[in-house]
């Protein structure tokens, strides 16, 4: 069983500037420190109409719950990319190495009247018996918050 995970970021500028932002180390590494993330690397290769795009952070667990724990430890590492196959839409692959699981999916920026929406697609498998569901919405609860706090990065950084 696979936990789906949709999430809408909204931001009050054109897609361009979404898009431009997104392919900035700059801002990536930004969204790293606001994930409260301990140590982190970005690399983007490519320019603002397709790019590839690799974020390794490592995080703190301990918001994580108790029956967790066990499974990630006191620290994780989480690897993000992403492929650009142009300034508009990607592919998503989330790890955490050394664990059973897998976490896919899309972006997509579409743009109204210069206010753009940038929807995230995840799917959530994890492979641990017995508690691969119980892990799969965790896991979706602690993505939407690193997604909640994109959001509030990118729009302070576009707000600049």
């Amino acid at each position: 069983m696979a936990t789906r995970l949709v999430h809408k970021m909204v931001y009050d500028a054109p897609a361009s500037e979404v898009a431009a932002m997104l392919s900035d180390p700059v801002f990536r590494e930004e969204v790293c420190r606001n994930q409260r993330a301990t140590s982190y690397s970005v690399e983007i290769e490519g320019g603002v109409d397709a790019k590839a795009v690799r974020v390794e952070m490592e995080q703190p667990t301990d918001k994580v719950p108790s029956f967790a724990k066990k499974f990630v430890g006191a620290t994780t590492t989480i690897v993000q990319t992403e492929t650009w196959a142009d300034a508009y839409q990607a592919t998503i692959e989330v790890g955490i190495p050394g664990k059973p699981g897998e976490i896919r999916g899309t972006a997509i920026l579409t743009e109204v009247d210069d206010v753009t929406t940038e929807t995230v697609e995840l799917e959530i498998k994890v492979k641990i018996p017995l508690v691969a569901g119980k892990i799969d919405e965790l896991l979706a609860k602690l993505l939407g918050s690193a997604l909640r706090s994109e959001e509030r990065t990118g729009k302070a950084w576009l707000s600049r």
